[in-house]
């Protein structure tokens, strides 16, 4: 009768090497690699073989240990021309990284199972008495409160308003939406002009006109020189507009 050796079961090839080195009781940072590879393949030869995805894992791996094998068996130079890498740097690093992940998930899952052993009840207090509030004590409220304190008390509170306004923004005026209608102006454009053939920019524009209204009257003039309906003259740059109905 044959004897079967049942295989401990590892999360991936890095969780099986740090088993080794516990195993050995090594120093992580000084890995006989020599030893860790052969128990290492020892283990990879016994895998069961059904899944390749999982094998796979383990012997790419395994050919990383080797090349590090490989490597520290050469002879080093006499004379380096720089400090030479250790070959087996990237692997101890490989190594403290994934053992501190896997420190770390025993923690989130001992506080999961902590977390598993705490009950909560939801209240029952009634509702009268969430809502009651104490009465408040006007004399014992008021109790050393002067004059001079409240006015103290009363500096503080305008104090901590004043701090909060901006002194730049809180002298910015208020934006107010201007609505002007551009075919109610041109069309009151146009019969001003119809019946004033000849007219100033002012008299046209007349009192209270706001500058959106401004704005398009003149926008509104522009496009009647372009269709040849009118002619402008301003003798001097502080003149006034003269407009002219052209026939």
């Amino acid at each position: 009768m044959a004897l079967e050796v049942k295989l401990e079961v590892f999360e991936g090839p890095l969780d099986l090497l740090l088993h080794l080195i516990d195993k050995n009781k090594v120093n992580i940072y000084d890995i006989p690699i020599a030893l860790i590879t052969d128990q290492y393949l020892e283990y990879v030869a016994g895998m069961e073989k059904e899944d390749l995805n999982v094998v796979s894992e383990f012997l790419v791996m395994a050919a990383m240990l080797l090349d590090i094998k490989s490597k520290m068996l050469l002879p080093a130079d006499e004379e380096p021309q720089e400090e030479q890498q250790d070959p087996r740097q990237e692997l101890v690093e490989k190594l403290l990284e994934y053992k501190m992940y896997k420190y770390m998930s025993y923690e989130l899952k001992d506080r999961q199972i902590d977390a598993d052993k705490a009950m909560f009840k939801e209240s029952t207090v009634p509702s009268e008495i969430l809502e009651y509030e104490e009465p408040v004590n006007m004399e014992e409220l008021m109790d050393g409160v002067t004059l001079l304190k409240l006015r103290e008390i009363f500096n503080e509170v305008m104090k901590r308003s004043q701090d909060k306004i901006d002194p730049v923004r809180s002298k910015f005026g208020r934006i107010e939406k201007e609505d002007v209608n551009l075919e109610e102006r041109t069309a009151y454009v146009y019969e001003y002009i119809g019946k004033h053939p000849r007219c100033s920019f002012r008299q046209l524009l007349g009192s209270g006109s706001s500058k959106m209204e401004i704005i398009v009257t003149f926008l509104v003039i522009l496009e009647m020189i372009k269709g040849g309906r009118i002619s402008v003259i301003q003798e001097n740059r502080t003149d006034d507009i003269l407009i002219n109905l052209l026939d």
